[in-house]
């Protein structure tokens, strides 16, 4: 107990001072009710001012009439506003992160329509660019033909390059098989393009067709072509159900971009009939008596058969002799032909007017395009009086006169190749 609660006594004997208890009777005045300004706590003493100074016990607080302020406990503070300047900041982050995604996404796809359309670097597609053409009729031309991805990627990268007015008109063989970029800088460069063909001899019609279509013609134009009516001494003597097989001279062609098939084929009659005219072949031929539609028919088989002109003219004699004694040709070429032709497998009994084997003579027309041995050798056949040859594993020719000789050579020299069939 702190020293202002004692009180001596008269005696000398300190005494705890007990708080007067008041009664009505009492003539002391009624003690004021204090207002305490902060929360309870230990209070010494009270003071009224008409009283003596009265001692109070800390543990007595109930005793006095005391008001507590009302507590504010921790969850019952007011939220704290968040300043404005953060809200903005939190959300042009989220804006410029949402932006980020999308441009990453956009460059990601722009740069993939760049890419080539094909890894094939064969193929060509012939795409002509009119004058006058705005860059979107351009573009969508491009996709359309499948020379590129995408024709906004396109627009895009001729504007960011600052190209998109200076495409050139013209007739363009483009590879799909290189990117957007390359293709703008080749349309900017304006550069009229050349290609070349080349038909080898031994192909067919069908052969044709794939060199045509490679060159970038269209299947439309290729079949229009190969189908129409030519008027040319080329074709003294065919008849006019017959197809042009055989007629497609082999070699090396070249062109620019703006012909059509029509000027192509022509152009290999055109080397056709000169080089027939140069060696004189249609009077050759007749002294055969053969026509220059047969003549052009037998040198077909000869270069299925054969290669190189020395063999080629010996399998001229050995088809001339049977022709002359009413023996079928047994060209193992032709029925491999009209077999292919029909879509079927090849056997050596296929029923077709083309299968030398069952049929004599002749077959209705070319089974491929004749190189100029096989021309010759149907001009200036070898001297001898062969009947057979065959064509050994080894890949030369072995001729006899008998069939047991024939057959001979068959079964030493001709056992991979002879299985065939």
């Amino acid at each position: 107990m702190s020293p202002s609660n004692k009180r001596r006594s008269l005696d000398g004997v300190s005494r705890p001072t007990k708080q007067p208890e008041y009664r009505y009777d009492h003539e002391l005045p009624a003690p004021k009710p204090v207002t305490m300004i902060r929360e309870a706590a230990p209070v010494d003493h009270i003071v009224t001012p008409d009283a003596p100074e009265v001692a109070t016990q800390t543990s007595a607080v109930s005793s006095v009439p005391v008001v507590q302020e009302q507590s504010i406990g921790q969850g019952d503070k007011k939220p704290h506003k968040r300043p404005l300047w953060k809200w903005l900041f939190g959300i042009l982050l989220a804006i410029m992160l949402m932006c980020a995604a999308i441009g990453a996404y956009a460059y990601s796809w722009y740069q993939t329509q760049l890419t080539p359309v094909t890894e094939d670097t064969t193929k060509r597609v012939r795409v002509t660019i009119v004058s006058g053409s705005t860059p979107e009729i351009i573009a969508q031309q491009l996709q359309d033909a499948g020379v590129v991805r995408n024709e906004l990627a396109f627009r895009i990268h001729t504007k960011l390059t600052g190209t998109q007015n200076n495409l050139k008109a013209g007739t363009y063989s483009l590879q799909p098989s290189i990117s957007t970029p390359a293709i703008v800088e080749h349309l900017v460069s304006g550069k009229q393009d050349t290609f070349t063909i080349m038909f080898r001899p031994g192909e067919t019609l069908m052969d044709t067709r794939k060199a045509l279509a490679g060159a970038g013609f269209s299947d439309a134009d290729i079949s229009a072509a190969l189908s129409k009516a030519y008027d040319r001494p080329l074709f003294e003597g065919k008849p006019a159900s017959a197809d042009l097989e055989g007629y497609i001279f082999g070699d090396t062609y070249e062109f620019t971009l703006d012909v059509t098939v029509e000027t192509v084929l022509n152009r290999t009659f055109d080397e056709f009939e000169a080089y027939i005219e140069e060696n004189k072949l249609i009077e050759a031929y007749k002294k055969h008596d053969l026509t220059l539609y047969q003549g052009i028919t037998l040198a077909s088989i000869i270069q299925k058969e054969v290669a190189g002109l020395d063999d080629s003219k010996q399998v001229a004699q050995v088809f001339y002799k049977r022709l002359a004694e009413g023996i079928s040709l047994g060209a193992d070429a032709t029925f491999v032909y009209a077999a292919k032709k029909a879509g079927k497998q090849p056997t050596v009994t296929f029923d077709s007017p083309y299968n030398t084997r069952t049929h004599k003579g002749l077959p209705p027309g070319p089974i491929s395009a004749p190189g100029v041995n096989a021309l010759l050798a149907v001009a200036q056949p070898a001297t001898g009086d062969y009947l057979y040859f065959v064509s050994g594993d080894d890949g030369k020719n072995y001729f006899s006169r008998t069939l047991a000789e024939h057959e001979a050579n068959t079964r030493k020299y001709c056992v991979k190749n002879c299985a065939l069939f």
